[in-house]
This record gives C-alpha cells, sequence and structure tokens, in this order.
C-alpha cells in the first residue's frame, strides 16, 4: 500500500476507531498545542472539535504562547486533572520536560495521547498519533540527493530547525532528510553531531516565518554559496526563501520542508518550496478524541500501527518537480488534501 493511500485511508486504527459511539453521559476532554496561530493546529483544533461534537463530548483547546511555551502548556495539563477531563491530546514544546506532568496526569486516570509530537521517551503517553516523522524528512532528503543528482557530493547545506531544546518532531525530520540525503549520522536521538563537510550549520527558527529569515540570514553570512535548505516547516521556509531573495539567491538554492498545509502547497507550485512532505493533522486529531471515547466506554487503550510504536497516520511527498525512485504527488494534488 502507497504512503499516500495510507494517509487517505488512516490504517487499520482509524477503521478500528470510526466505530466508537456517540457517548451518553457529559464528558470533558482537552486538547493542548503548541499555538493556536499554527495552520496546522488550526487544523488540528478543527479536526478535534468536529470529532467532539459528533461523539458528545465537551473539548477545551489550550495552546502555548510561542511555540516552545511549555510552560502555558504544563498550566494547562493541571488545569485538565482539575475539571476531571477524560483525556488529553497534546503536541508537546519540550518533549522531555513535559513528562512529569504527563505521569501526573495518568495517575489521576486522565488518557494522554501525544498528537505530532512523540513524548521523550515515547511511552511516557498511552499512545501516539504522528506523521513518521523520521520518513517525512527520509523522503524531502532522497528527493533532494536525486535533484541534485551529481552535483549533491558537493552539496553546502543548511538546516533550519525548531528549537534548542531539540523536541522529538525536530529531531526526527532532521536526521530523516540527513539520511535520505546520504549523510551518515551520530547519535540518532539529537542534531548537531554529524561531522559531514557539507553541512554548513545548524539554527533554530521557532517554527514561523521571521525565525526562518532570521536563521537563514545567520547561515549565509557563515557561507553565502548555501544550495540546499532543510526547513523544520513551511513557515520557516518561507521565512528563509525571503532571506534568500534579499540576496538574489531564490531561483538557485533547493528548499525543502514538511507539514503539506495549502500555504506550503501553494509555494510547492510557486517554486519557492522543491518539496514538501504533507502530514494530516484533521484526521491525526479525530483519531486522537476517538481513542479517549474509547477509552471512557471500556478502558480500551490504542493500539500502535504495526512494527511501529506509534499510530502512524500517513505521509505523502508533494513536489511538482518528480524523481525516480520518489514516490510522490503533484501540488495539485497536495492542494486537494491540504490545510490551513
Amino acid at each position: 500500500m502507497t504512503q499516500f493511500k495510507f494517509a487517505l485511508m488512516g490504517g487499520a486504527a482509524a477503521l478500528a476507531l470510526s466505530a466508537v459511539p456517540a457517548l451518553a453521559q457529559d464528558m470533558t476532554a482537552c486538547l493542548i498545542t503548541k499555538t493556536d496561530t499554527n495552520p496546522f493546529f488550526v487544523k488540528m483544533k478543527e479536526g478535534a472539535t468536529a470529532k467532539a461534537q459528533e461523539l458528545g463530548i465537551t473539548l477545551k483547546s489550550y495552546a502555548g504562547r510561542i511555540d516552545g511555551d511549555s510552560e502555558s502548556q504544563v498550566a494547562a495539563i493541571e488545569t485538565c486533572i482539575a475539571d476531571g477531563a477524560k483525556g488529553i491530546l497534546i503536541t508537546a514544546s519540550d518533549t522531555k520536560g513535559i513528562v512529569p506532568s504527563v505521569q501526573k496526569a495518568r495517575e489521576a486516570g486522565l488518557l494522554v495521547i501525544a498528537l505530532d509530537t512523540p513524548l521523550d521517551p515515547i511511552d511516557a503517553a498511552d499512545g501516539t498519533f504522528a506523521t513518521d516523522n523520521f520518513l517525512a524528512g527520509e523522503l524531502i532528503g532522497k528527493w533532494a540527493r536525486a535533484r541534485m543528482g551529481d552535483e549533491a557530493g558537493d552539496a553546502r547545506i543548511a538546516l533550519l530547525n525548531l528549537d534548542v531544546s531539540q523536541p522529538s518532531v525536530d529531531v526526527l525530520r532532521n536526521q530523516g532528510f540527513l539520511q535520505g540525503f546520504g549523510i551518515e549520522l551520530g547519535d540518532k536521538t539529537r542534531w548537531g553531531d554529524e561531522d559531514d563537510a557539507r553541512i554548513v550549520g545548524q539554527e533554530v527558527t521557532q517554527g514561523n516565518e521571521e525565525g526562518g529569515r532570521r536563521a537563514m540570514e545567520s547561515l549565509l553570512a557563515q557561507d553565502p554559496t548555501i544550495n540546499l535548505v532543510h526547513t523544520i516547516n513551511e513557515p520557516a521556509a518561507a521565512g528563509a526563501y525571503e532571506a534568500l531573495k534579499s540576496i538574489g539567491r531564490e531561483a538557485d538554492v533547493l528548499i525543502v520542508s514538511v507539514d503539506g498545509g495549502c500555504p506550503g502547497v501553494q509555494n510547492v507550485k510557486d517554486g519557492v518550496i522543491g518539496a514538501t512532505s504533507q502530514q494530516y493533522p484533521l484526521q491525526m486529531a479525530a483519531l486522537g478524541v476517538e481513542a479517549i471515547a474509547a477509552f471512557a466506554k471500556d478502558g480500551t487503550k490504542p493500539a500502535a500501527s504495526e512494527g511501529k510504536d506509534f499510530t502512524d497516520t500517513g505521509v505523502a511527498l508533494v513536489t511538482d518537480q518528480p524523481v525516480e525512485g520518489v514516490e510522490s504527488i503533484d501540488s495539485t494534488k497536495g492542494a486537494e488534501l491540504c490545510w490551513g
């Protein structure tokens, strides 16, 4: 089964959970996202809200002020425990630091599901519904290597990551990209220890456009010959493009990213981004709400996808410059499936 078909079907877990009936009793669940402005989390909230309404669940939503604001997420968990919520869906900003609060919620009888970003360790949550972020990075890395051809051996690579705390989603996408491009990894649980001379440097962006622009400017100051840019997400990619455009280099640098939001897919169509790995936050959140409903009904906890330690919600490479050996969809199909 292709990655694209899997993304549409949602996997066996989606089929199993789709039979969850509406709940007769009043029940509360919580959604805690990194921010409430990133289109990815906006769509996640939309998916969770729609499913909660369908199942008769009261959903309370919380978010950090910015990506990386773990304190607000800790406070939200405390509120959810005090409110008697049955479960929490969370995209953690600090995947290690949030674990004691998650443990406290689980000890209080709440089901805790990580969405998009696995906790560290992953079994700190009762389950994880996420894109295979390593695969998402690997797809854009393989595409970039094939696209550059013989020039890949002389690549000058800029890596625009998320945060200095290196949350799991940040590490997985970074390491997947590097492996896909053919760069030997060091410790796969962190980024920044690789010794390949093709890597110019690594900067953090906080996952937003301004951060992407600043990070790109910083790395260009180190090496103005950069010709390949990996970005944690599409807002950071847009900022990187603006920095390149300001020095007249936007046409000769490949930018790859992860998200698959509608603005990002449009940027693929417009040539701003060469390729992006599309993920499906609406489905991710809907499955999470269904898992809480199933847990409330009979104590059932979600099962991971076969061969993985999380429930894989699918990924597809979106590009208008397909390469041999890397399955992809074009921006027209990507626009049909995008969000935001």
